[in-house]
Formats: C-alpha cells, structure tokens, sequence
C-alpha cells in the first residue's frame, strides 16, 4: 500500500531555514505528481506546494519566493527546501499523493 514518511521538522528561528523530505512507496512515484499540505493550530489545512511527474511547480502564494519543492525520482522522495521561515510558517506539514497522506512532521518558527 502506499506509504509516506515526512521527516526534517524542527524548531528554527525566523529567517532560518529547514529542508523536509517525504519517502514515498508503494506506488510509481516518478509518475505522480506529489504535494506538501501545511495545518496550523486552530486552521484548515492548506497547499503549500505541488510538483507534477515531469518538473512543473506550483507555489501558495505565502510561500512564493521562499519554498522551493523538488523530487528525486531515483529516491522516491519529495523535498520541502524551506527559506526564510516566518512564525506564521508554524505547522504540521504533510505529504500528499491523491487522495494518501503522511504523518506529518512539525515545523515551530520562533520570533
């Protein structure tokens, strides 16, 4: 089945920087598109990025600029390279192919 393991979470200050990875199985990763899905306390959760089979991103447009999302198909793993981090950045992040996600790994931006 398929499996999705978010890890690299932390706590950073602001301006800091992390870099998420999401292992994936159980699928053909290299023809998926795979998303990261961010939810703050007490908010809905919300697309942070996406990356289709073939390169093409897309960004939310609090992140534009400072959120880079890459993909490794040899690894079969998805990046978050997150600069410039702002309290307002604190979430669990969560890994996302169709309708499976992973666990979620906690981010913490301190001002």
């Amino acid at each position: 089945q398929v499996r999705l393991v978010e890890s690299g979470g932390g706590l950073v200050q602001a301006g800091g920087s992390l870099r998420l990875s999401c292992a994936a199985s159980g699928f053909i990763f290299s023809i998926r598109p795979m998303s990261w899905y961010r939810q703050a306390p007490g908010k809905q959760r919300e697309m942070v990025a996406t990356i289709a089979s073939v390169g093409n991103t897309m960004y939310a447009d609090s992140v534009k600029g400072r959120f880079t999302i890459s993909r490794d198909n040899a690894k079969s793993t998805v990046y978050l390279h997150m600069n410039s981090l702002k309290p307002e950045d604190t979430a669990v992040y969560y890994c996302k192919e169709y309708d499976d996600w992973g666990q979620g790994t906690q981010v913490n931006v301190s001002s």
